[in-house]
């Protein structure tokens, strides 16, 4: 079945891909859409597999090699030749695997609060978020999503907002099991030994306070990727582009820019 998508911006030209984190969902990029469309950019954004509306149930061993398979299928179906890809951590994987197995779809590589291997205390927190999901259900795992993503002064700044996320994260939640495969998926991700062959500019973003990965995990990719920049920012959370978007914005766009000039 394809993924819902859909193309902003003008019909021809450079396309930005934008894909999210475990949520799934292309509404995580609001925040950055218009941005990139006034700045002259396509943008094609998507539901992966399983979330939102591309509803699927995923087979066993769901992985992140087949979530990138799916990106270069949506590629093909909107002929899209390449595309600056920009990931947020789970996305950031997805990114990063098409790097390494179709590199000629990609003119440039985007990775916000993303890893290259597993660490010890996002397996902690996944575990805890686990837990919850048995033992709560679905509203007690999207109740305490915002605790991961947003930063503390945020969530309380923006409580109405948070609010209406849960109620809206509980009415279209993905399904345990697929939640499962695609945590899974994301857990057994480890490309480290391989980041010397990506070629690919990349713009490796992270916040300081980002409680579910930690910046050490962006830092780690920047010092492992051949034409990797590093831009850490102190505040924002693990969903910085969302809480600090015009930071997040400016620096993304300003990479892009460098990228469509240097491919022109």
């Amino acid at each position: 079945m394809p993924l819902h998508h859909e193309v902003d911006g003008p019909a021809h030209g450079e396309t930005v891909l934008l894909s999210s984190g475990l949520g799934g969902s292309a509404g995580f990029w609001k925040p950055q859409i218009a941005a990139l469309v006034e700045a002259g950019w396509r943008v094609l954004t998507y539901d992966q597999r399983g979330t939102g509306r591309s509803p699927a149930a995923l087979a066993s061993g769901y992985s992140i090699a087949d979530m990138a398979r799916d990106v270069v299928e949506l590629l093909d179906a909107t002929d899209t030749a390449r595309c600056h890809f920009v990931g947020h951590a789970l996305g950031g994987l997805v990114g990063l695997q098409l790097a390494l197995d179709t590199p000629a779809r990609l003119a440039s590589l985007v990775l916000v609060n993303a890893w290259s291997r597993p660490n010890p205390h996002s397996a902690r927190c996944f575990d805890a978020r686990l837990a919850l999901l048995a033992a709560g259900g679905a509203r007690a795992y999207v109740q305490a999503q915002p605790i991961f993503l947003y930063p503390a002064a945020w969530c309380a700044a923006h409580a109405d907002a948070v609010d209406a996320e849960v109620d809206h994260g509980v009415a279209h939640f993905q399904g345990e099991a697929n939640l499962r495969a695609r945590i899974a998926a994301l857990r057994g991700f480890d490309v480290d030994a391989r980041l010397g062959d990506i070629q690919v500019p990349t713009y490796v973003a992270a916040a300081t306070d980002d409680v579910l990965v930690p910046w050490t995990m962006s830092q780690r990719l920047a010092d492992g990727l051949p034409r990797a920049s590093f831009d850490r920012v102190p505040h924002g959370g693990h969903a910085h582009s969302v809480t600090e978007p015009l930071a997040f914005n400016h620096s993304l766009l300003a990479f892009l820019a460098q990228q469509r000039v240097t491919s022109s």
